[in-house]
Protein backbone atom coordinates (compact mmCIF):
# COMPACT_ATOMS: atom_id res chain seq x y z
CA UNK A 1 0.00 0.00 0.00
CA UNK A 2 1.45 3.23 -1.51
CA UNK A 3 2.74 5.85 1.80
CA UNK A 4 0.72 8.44 -0.50
CA UNK A 5 -2.71 7.33 0.55
CA UNK A 6 -5.34 9.99 1.88
CA UNK A 7 -5.65 10.18 5.96
CA UNK A 8 -9.47 9.02 5.31
CA UNK A 9 -10.41 5.73 4.65
CA UNK A 10 -13.84 3.69 5.10
CA UNK A 11 -14.23 3.05 9.13
CA UNK A 12 -16.67 4.83 11.06
CA UNK A 13 -15.08 5.74 14.17
CA UNK A 14 -17.07 6.49 17.71
CA UNK A 15 -17.55 10.32 18.23
CA UNK A 16 -17.05 12.27 20.79
CA UNK A 17 -19.84 14.74 21.49
CA UNK A 18 -18.29 17.15 23.94
CA UNK A 19 -17.02 19.49 21.86
CA UNK A 20 -17.51 19.51 18.54
CA UNK A 21 -14.21 21.38 16.71
CA UNK A 22 -16.59 22.12 13.04
CA UNK A 23 -19.04 23.92 14.93
CA UNK A 24 -18.19 27.45 14.66
CA UNK A 25 -20.35 27.91 17.99
CA UNK A 26 -17.69 25.63 20.03
CA UNK A 27 -14.26 26.39 18.55
CA UNK A 28 -12.08 28.14 21.01
CA UNK A 29 -10.36 31.19 20.30
CA UNK A 30 -7.51 33.24 22.41
CA UNK A 31 -10.52 34.97 24.50
CA UNK A 32 -13.18 31.68 24.68
CA UNK A 33 -14.35 31.40 27.75
CA UNK A 34 -13.83 28.02 29.63
CA UNK A 35 -15.55 25.28 29.02
CA UNK A 36 -18.70 25.10 31.60
CA UNK A 37 -17.23 22.18 33.34
CA UNK A 38 -14.27 23.95 33.98
CA UNK A 39 -12.52 23.48 37.15
CA UNK A 40 -9.24 24.36 39.28
CA UNK A 41 -8.09 20.67 38.09
CA UNK A 42 -9.18 19.78 34.94
CA UNK A 43 -10.46 15.91 33.64
CA UNK A 44 -10.10 14.01 31.01
CA UNK A 45 -13.88 14.99 29.88
CA UNK A 46 -12.53 18.52 29.40
CA UNK A 47 -10.16 17.54 26.71
CA UNK A 48 -12.90 15.52 24.46
CA UNK A 49 -13.71 16.63 21.13
CA UNK A 50 -15.00 15.16 18.00
CA UNK A 51 -12.32 14.62 14.85
CA UNK A 52 -13.63 13.96 11.42
CA UNK A 53 -12.66 10.80 10.36
CA UNK A 54 -10.72 12.22 7.24
CA UNK A 55 -8.28 13.87 9.14
CA UNK A 56 -7.10 10.56 10.67
CA UNK A 57 -3.69 9.86 9.17
CA UNK A 58 -4.06 6.41 8.70
CA UNK A 59 -0.87 5.71 6.58
CA UNK A 60 2.40 7.80 6.79
CA UNK A 61 3.29 10.88 4.61
CA UNK A 62 5.32 9.72 1.21
CA UNK A 63 8.70 11.27 2.91
CA UNK A 64 9.01 11.59 6.74
CA UNK A 65 9.40 15.31 6.44
CA UNK A 66 6.62 16.22 4.99
CA UNK A 67 4.37 16.99 7.27
CA UNK A 68 3.03 20.38 8.44
CA UNK A 69 4.38 21.88 11.53
CA UNK A 70 1.64 24.12 13.91
CA UNK A 71 4.29 26.62 16.07
CA UNK A 72 3.11 28.15 18.78
CA UNK A 73 5.34 30.67 20.46
CA UNK A 74 4.53 33.09 23.34
CA UNK A 75 0.92 34.94 22.83
CA UNK A 76 0.84 34.72 19.07
CA UNK A 77 -1.36 33.12 16.65
CA UNK A 78 -0.21 29.70 15.69
CA UNK A 79 2.01 29.67 12.86
CA UNK A 80 1.27 27.34 10.26
CA UNK A 81 4.67 26.09 9.09
CA UNK A 82 5.78 22.28 7.00
CA UNK A 83 8.26 20.36 9.18
CA UNK A 84 11.93 21.57 7.86
CA UNK A 85 10.98 24.74 8.64
CA UNK A 86 12.14 23.61 12.43
CA UNK A 87 15.60 24.02 11.15
CA UNK A 88 14.67 28.04 11.60
CA UNK A 89 12.97 27.53 14.64
CA UNK A 90 15.94 26.42 16.90
CA UNK A 91 19.32 28.34 17.19
CA UNK A 92 22.89 27.14 17.93
CA UNK A 93 23.30 25.79 21.73
CA UNK A 94 19.58 24.36 21.80
CA UNK A 95 19.27 20.59 22.65
CA UNK A 96 16.96 18.33 21.19
CA UNK A 97 16.04 15.33 22.83
CA UNK A 98 15.18 11.88 21.45
CA UNK A 99 13.40 8.33 22.79
CA UNK A 100 15.28 6.17 21.12
CA UNK A 101 13.64 2.98 22.12
CA UNK A 102 12.72 0.88 19.70
CA UNK A 103 9.45 -0.67 18.46
CA UNK A 104 8.77 -3.97 18.93
CA UNK A 105 6.33 -6.57 16.73
CA UNK A 106 4.63 -7.16 19.92
CA UNK A 107 1.31 -8.04 18.56
CA UNK A 108 0.42 -11.60 18.11
CA UNK A 109 -2.04 -13.89 17.08
CA UNK A 110 -3.21 -16.84 19.00
CA UNK A 111 -6.20 -19.49 19.44
CA UNK A 112 -7.32 -20.67 22.65
CA UNK A 113 -7.21 -24.30 23.52
CA UNK A 114 -10.73 -25.08 22.57
CA UNK A 115 -11.00 -22.44 20.38
CA UNK A 116 -11.75 -19.20 20.17
CA UNK A 117 -9.35 -16.27 18.88
CA UNK A 118 -6.87 -14.46 21.10
CA UNK A 119 -4.97 -11.25 20.51
CA UNK A 120 -1.73 -10.47 22.26
CA UNK A 121 0.23 -7.75 22.92
CA UNK A 122 3.64 -8.64 24.77
CA UNK A 123 5.76 -6.27 26.72
CA UNK A 124 8.13 -6.69 29.35
CA UNK A 125 9.50 -9.65 28.05
CA UNK A 126 11.92 -12.14 29.67
CA UNK A 127 13.63 -15.77 29.53
CA UNK A 128 10.20 -17.37 28.42
CA UNK A 129 7.81 -14.90 30.29
CA UNK A 130 6.50 -11.72 29.24
CA UNK A 131 3.14 -9.77 30.55
CA UNK A 132 0.72 -9.29 28.02
CA UNK A 133 -2.41 -7.61 27.34
CA UNK A 134 -4.73 -9.88 26.21
CA UNK A 135 -8.29 -9.01 24.06
CA UNK A 136 -10.69 -11.86 23.41
CA UNK A 137 -14.36 -12.63 23.92
CA UNK A 138 -13.34 -13.58 27.30
CA UNK A 139 -10.18 -13.50 29.69
CA UNK A 140 -8.34 -16.75 29.71
CA UNK A 141 -7.65 -18.51 32.91
CA UNK A 142 -4.61 -19.63 34.53
CA UNK A 143 -3.31 -22.76 32.99
CA UNK A 144 -5.21 -22.24 29.69
CA UNK A 145 -2.48 -22.84 26.45
CA UNK A 146 -2.67 -19.81 23.54
CA UNK A 147 -1.63 -21.47 20.19
CA UNK A 148 0.05 -18.95 18.44
CA UNK A 149 -0.54 -18.48 14.50
CA UNK A 150 1.70 -17.67 11.66
CA UNK A 151 1.66 -17.29 7.80
CA UNK A 152 4.90 -19.64 7.92
CA UNK A 153 4.89 -22.78 8.32
CA UNK A 154 6.87 -22.99 12.05
CA UNK A 155 6.36 -25.80 14.51
CA UNK A 156 3.44 -25.03 17.03
CA UNK A 157 4.39 -22.74 19.79
CA UNK A 158 1.49 -22.56 23.01
CA UNK A 159 2.02 -19.70 25.79
CA UNK A 160 0.70 -20.75 28.92
CA UNK A 161 -1.52 -18.06 30.93
CA UNK A 162 -0.02 -18.50 34.76
CA UNK A 163 -1.69 -15.50 36.39
CA UNK A 164 -2.56 -12.03 36.26
CA UNK A 165 -0.90 -8.62 37.31
CA UNK A 166 -4.02 -6.32 37.19
CA UNK A 167 -4.61 -5.74 33.23
CA UNK A 168 -2.11 -7.96 32.45
CA UNK A 169 -1.73 -11.39 32.01
CA UNK A 170 1.49 -13.51 32.97
CA UNK A 171 3.06 -15.57 29.47
CA UNK A 172 5.13 -18.46 29.74
CA UNK A 173 6.35 -20.47 26.61
CA UNK A 174 9.76 -23.48 26.44
CA UNK A 175 12.96 -21.04 27.38
CA UNK A 176 14.11 -23.22 24.06
CA UNK A 177 12.33 -20.19 21.82
CA UNK A 178 14.43 -16.92 22.57
CA UNK A 179 11.97 -13.87 22.60
CA UNK A 180 13.81 -12.56 19.77
CA UNK A 181 13.15 -15.97 17.95
CA UNK A 182 9.28 -15.86 19.15
CA UNK A 183 8.74 -12.60 18.07
CA UNK A 184 10.18 -12.99 14.63
CA UNK A 185 8.87 -16.07 14.07
CA UNK A 186 5.03 -15.04 15.28
CA UNK A 187 5.02 -11.23 15.95
CA UNK A 188 3.51 -8.17 13.79
CA UNK A 189 4.11 -4.54 14.40
CA UNK A 190 2.31 -3.16 16.53
CA UNK A 191 -0.20 -0.28 15.07
CA UNK A 192 -1.96 1.35 17.54
CA UNK A 193 -5.74 0.43 17.60
CA UNK A 194 -7.09 3.88 15.81
CA UNK A 195 -5.69 3.25 12.62
CA UNK A 196 -8.39 0.38 12.25
CA UNK A 197 -6.01 -1.29 9.78
CA UNK A 198 -3.49 -4.27 9.73
CA UNK A 199 0.03 -3.80 9.63
CA UNK A 200 1.51 -3.65 5.80
CA UNK A 201 5.55 -4.25 4.87
CA UNK A 202 6.10 -0.59 5.01
CA UNK A 203 5.12 0.02 8.84
CA UNK A 204 8.26 -2.12 9.80
CA UNK A 205 9.91 0.83 8.35
CA UNK A 206 8.04 3.58 8.72
CA UNK A 207 6.17 3.09 12.37
CA UNK A 208 9.91 3.63 13.59
CA UNK A 209 12.03 6.52 14.12
CA UNK A 210 15.43 6.29 11.94
CA UNK A 211 17.29 6.47 15.24
CA UNK A 212 15.58 3.97 17.41
CA UNK A 213 18.11 1.69 18.89
CA UNK A 214 16.98 0.43 22.08
CA UNK A 215 14.64 -2.51 21.76
CA UNK A 216 11.15 -2.66 23.95
CA UNK A 217 8.51 -0.22 22.83
CA UNK A 218 5.14 -2.03 21.66
CA UNK A 219 4.33 1.92 20.53
CA UNK A 220 6.73 4.64 18.76
CA UNK A 221 7.48 7.85 20.21
CA UNK A 222 5.18 9.34 17.32
CA UNK A 223 7.07 13.24 17.58
CA UNK A 224 10.38 11.14 16.02
CA UNK A 225 8.97 9.88 12.63
CA UNK A 226 8.90 12.72 10.79
CA UNK A 227 13.23 12.98 11.27
CA UNK A 228 14.87 11.97 9.00
CA UNK A 229 18.82 11.42 8.71
CA UNK A 230 19.56 14.61 6.10
CA UNK A 231 17.49 16.90 8.80
CA UNK A 232 19.60 15.46 11.52
CA UNK A 233 22.31 16.08 9.38
CA UNK A 234 21.12 19.83 8.95
CA UNK A 235 20.35 20.36 12.25
CA UNK A 236 23.62 19.42 13.30
CA UNK A 237 25.18 21.71 11.00
CA UNK A 238 23.57 24.51 12.63
CA UNK A 239 24.73 23.84 15.99
CA UNK A 240 21.82 22.40 17.68
CA UNK A 241 22.75 19.56 20.33
CA UNK A 242 21.51 16.01 20.36
CA UNK A 243 20.77 14.02 23.57
CA UNK A 244 18.57 10.79 23.57
CA UNK A 245 17.45 8.71 26.86
CA UNK A 246 15.29 5.40 26.77
CA UNK A 247 11.55 5.07 27.45
CA UNK A 248 9.88 1.74 26.59
CA UNK A 249 6.56 2.69 25.47
CA UNK A 250 3.70 0.34 26.89
CA UNK A 251 0.51 -0.98 25.81
CA UNK A 252 -1.33 1.49 28.33
CA UNK A 253 -0.93 4.34 26.59
CA UNK A 254 -3.85 3.05 24.27
CA UNK A 255 -6.10 2.49 27.38
CA UNK A 256 -8.73 5.20 28.42
CA UNK A 257 -7.87 6.93 31.66
CA UNK A 258 -10.06 5.15 34.43
CA UNK A 259 -11.22 6.48 37.26
CA UNK A 260 -11.14 4.97 40.89
CA UNK A 261 -14.51 4.53 42.75
CA UNK A 262 -15.58 7.48 44.24
CA UNK A 263 -14.54 9.11 40.62
CA UNK A 264 -11.22 10.39 41.69
CA UNK A 265 -8.14 10.16 38.70
CA UNK A 266 -5.17 7.94 39.54
CA UNK A 267 -2.62 9.84 40.59
CA UNK A 268 -0.28 7.74 38.79
CA UNK A 269 -0.27 6.49 34.97
CA UNK A 270 0.88 3.04 33.87
CA UNK A 271 4.57 1.73 34.59
CA UNK A 272 7.26 2.31 32.09
CA UNK A 273 11.13 1.30 31.63
CA UNK A 274 13.01 4.61 31.82
CA UNK A 275 16.87 5.45 31.28
CA UNK A 276 18.19 8.70 31.61
CA UNK A 277 21.95 8.42 31.41
CA UNK A 278 24.85 10.46 33.15
CA UNK A 279 25.44 11.64 29.78
CA UNK A 280 22.68 13.40 28.84
CA UNK A 281 22.07 14.51 32.70
CA UNK A 282 25.41 16.69 31.72
CA UNK A 283 24.14 17.91 28.48
CA UNK A 284 21.28 19.52 30.36
CA UNK A 285 23.06 21.39 32.63
CA UNK A 286 25.89 22.55 29.91
CA UNK A 287 22.18 23.49 27.80
CA UNK A 288 21.32 25.41 30.69
CA UNK A 289 24.29 27.24 31.92
CA UNK A 290 24.90 28.45 27.78
CA UNK A 291 21.42 29.55 27.88
CA UNK A 292 20.07 26.85 25.76
CA UNK A 293 16.60 25.81 25.20
CA UNK A 294 15.86 22.41 26.40
CA UNK A 295 13.36 20.89 23.50
CA UNK A 296 11.52 17.43 24.23
CA UNK A 297 10.48 15.54 21.06
CA UNK A 298 7.63 13.78 22.46
CA UNK A 299 5.69 13.34 25.77
CA UNK A 300 7.77 10.05 26.28
CA UNK A 301 10.57 12.70 26.33
CA UNK A 302 9.03 15.24 28.59
CA UNK A 303 7.53 12.61 30.74
CA UNK A 304 10.72 11.13 31.35
CA UNK A 305 13.14 13.81 31.79
CA UNK A 306 10.07 15.25 34.09
CA UNK A 307 11.07 12.19 36.20
CA UNK A 308 14.36 12.92 36.57
CA UNK A 309 13.44 15.61 38.07
CA UNK A 310 11.26 14.90 40.67
CA UNK A 311 12.92 15.88 43.47
CA UNK A 312 15.10 18.58 42.38
CA UNK A 313 14.90 21.45 39.31
CA UNK A 314 18.15 19.42 38.25
CA UNK A 315 17.50 16.30 36.35
CA UNK A 316 19.69 13.23 37.99
CA UNK A 317 19.90 9.59 36.14
CA UNK A 318 17.18 7.43 36.43
CA UNK A 319 17.30 3.93 35.87
CA UNK A 320 13.94 2.03 36.56
CA UNK A 321 10.35 2.68 35.77
CA UNK A 322 8.53 6.23 35.56
CA UNK A 323 4.40 6.18 36.94
CA UNK A 324 4.68 10.26 36.71
CA UNK A 325 1.08 11.51 35.61
CA UNK A 326 1.37 14.85 33.97
CA UNK A 327 -1.64 16.96 33.73
CA UNK A 328 -2.87 20.50 34.12
CA UNK A 329 -1.29 21.91 36.78
CA UNK A 330 1.77 20.39 36.72
CA UNK A 331 4.63 22.72 36.96
CA UNK A 332 7.66 21.78 34.46
CA UNK A 333 10.87 21.83 35.72
CA UNK A 334 13.39 20.82 32.56
CA UNK A 335 12.38 21.36 29.82
CA UNK A 336 11.38 24.68 27.44
CA UNK A 337 9.71 23.48 24.24
CA UNK A 338 7.76 20.21 23.25
CA UNK A 339 7.06 18.32 19.85
CA UNK A 340 4.32 16.93 19.62
CA UNK A 341 2.05 15.12 16.97
CA UNK A 342 -1.81 15.61 17.53
CA UNK A 343 -3.22 13.28 19.86
CA UNK A 344 -6.46 11.25 21.14
CA UNK A 345 -9.16 13.16 22.90
CA UNK A 346 -9.08 12.85 26.60
CA UNK A 347 -6.04 10.63 26.65
CA UNK A 348 -2.67 11.52 29.37
CA UNK A 349 -1.11 12.06 26.79
CA UNK A 350 -3.36 15.32 25.46
CA UNK A 351 -3.42 16.30 29.21
CA UNK A 352 0.48 16.42 29.11
CA UNK A 353 0.43 18.62 26.23
CA UNK A 354 -2.22 20.61 28.10
CA UNK A 355 -0.28 21.08 31.11
CA UNK A 356 2.39 22.23 29.00
CA UNK A 357 0.83 24.56 26.62
CA UNK A 358 -1.76 25.39 28.97
CA UNK A 359 -5.42 23.93 28.47
CA UNK A 360 -6.90 27.06 26.71
CA UNK A 361 -4.10 27.55 24.12
CA UNK A 362 -4.09 24.31 23.23
CA UNK A 363 -7.86 23.63 23.00
CA UNK A 364 -8.08 26.72 20.92
CA UNK A 365 -4.70 25.35 18.42
CA UNK A 366 -6.48 21.98 18.14
CA UNK A 367 -9.69 23.77 16.99
CA UNK A 368 -7.75 25.71 14.37
CA UNK A 369 -6.10 22.47 13.66
CA UNK A 370 -9.18 21.04 12.49
CA UNK A 371 -10.17 24.30 10.39
CA UNK A 372 -6.93 24.42 8.89
CA UNK A 373 -7.04 20.11 8.11
CA UNK A 374 -4.31 19.00 9.87
CA UNK A 375 -3.20 14.95 9.82
CA UNK A 376 -3.54 13.76 13.21
CA UNK A 377 -2.15 10.95 15.49
CA UNK A 378 0.59 8.42 15.41
CA UNK A 379 1.28 9.07 11.23
CA UNK A 380 0.01 12.46 11.56
CA UNK A 381 1.22 16.35 11.62
CA UNK A 382 3.19 18.09 14.35
CA UNK A 383 2.94 21.02 16.79
CA UNK A 384 5.79 22.90 18.25
CA UNK A 385 5.29 24.54 21.45
CA UNK A 386 7.28 26.78 23.54
CA UNK A 387 6.74 27.61 26.79
CA UNK A 388 5.80 31.49 27.10
CA UNK A 389 7.38 31.74 30.38
CA UNK A 390 11.09 31.96 28.92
Amino acid sequence: MSAQRGAGENRTLTPFPELDFESSASAYSATAPRPQNYTAELCPEDFSFTLPEALIARYPPAHRHHSRLMVLADTKPPAHQHFPAILTLLRPGDLLVANDSRVIPARLLAQREGGGAVELLLERIGMGTALARIRANRAPRAGTRLWLRSPCAWPPTALRVVGREAELFQLTWSSALRAEQLLQRYGHVPLPPYLRREAEVEDGQRYQTVYACHAGSVAAPTAGLHFDAPLLAKLQRLGVEWGTLTLHIGGGTFAPLRRAEGGTLPTQLHPERVTVGERLCAQLAATRSRGGRIVAIGTTVARALESACADSDHPRPLHGETRLFIRPGFRFRCIDALLSNFHLPSSSLLMLVAAFAGPERLLAAYAEAVRERYRFYSYGDAMLIFASRR
